[in-house]
């Protein structure tokens, strides 16, 4: 792809480097941007530069925020007894989306995955037994995607609270095994939510 100039061949590579965006779109974007008013270009490049300098991580749930803590675990409304268990703010929104789950998330922000590299001490899982041993919490609620990655990481999780009274349920498998959560329907998902089942029920041992 040729370009008359530097500085939209710069753009064009930008904007390329997001995902599921190739050169083509990127360069459709970008001229999109050229002919809009000044300020909304500039309004856009703020809230990048905010997001990306501003944003933090809630210092109970490791769900991003703006604030030390988020607006979930700050609200005295929520149920701080029962945990749902996810692997990013995508899996959050999704819960949320359905109305159906009162109590507090718990980010990992990832699952185990040894053939990506990505092991226990990559997520906060050690944070999350910690919060559980300290003894308020009740119940655990695994609800990561029903892959083999999603699976490993519940038993682990599940094998670090042994000794503990915490209840560990699982979200039903209303949602197709191999699918992401965020891609379920919201009825779907909110009776997983609602008719959870006990983990170790759902183990498939041979």
């Amino acid at each position: 792809m040729e370009f008359s100039s530097k500085l939209l061949e710069n753009a064009v590579y930008e904007m390329s480097q997001l995902p599921g965006i190739g050169k083509r779109t990127a360069l459709r974007l970008v001229l999109h941007l050229l002919k809009q008013p000044e300020t909304q270009t500039t309004q856009l490049s703020k809230a990048l530069t905010d997001l990306r300098e501003d944003i933090c991580f809630c210092a109970s749930c490791h769900n991003i925020s703006d604030r030390e803590l988020c607006e979930i675990c700050a609200n005295p409304k929520r149920d701080d007894t029962t945990i749902c268990v996810v692997e990013d703010i995508r899996d959050v929104m999704a819960i949320e989306n359905t109305g159906q789950f009162t109590g507090h998330y718990h980010v990992l922000g990832g699952k185990i995955s040894p053939m990506e590299g990505v092991g226990p001490q990559d997520l906060t899982i050690s944070q999350l037994v910690t919060k559980v041993k300290a003894g308020k919490v009740k119940e655990l609620i695994f609800a990561l995607s029903a892959t083999m990655e999603g699976d490993t990481t519940n038993f682990y999780i599940f094998k670090q609270l042994r000794g503990t009274e915490v209840k560990t349920s699982t979200i039903a498998r209303g949602i197709p095994v191999g699918d992401e959560l965020e891609y379920a329907d919201e009825v779907t998902l909110g009776r997983s939510i609602i008719n959870r089942i006990p983990f170790e029920g759902s183990l498939r041992i041979s």
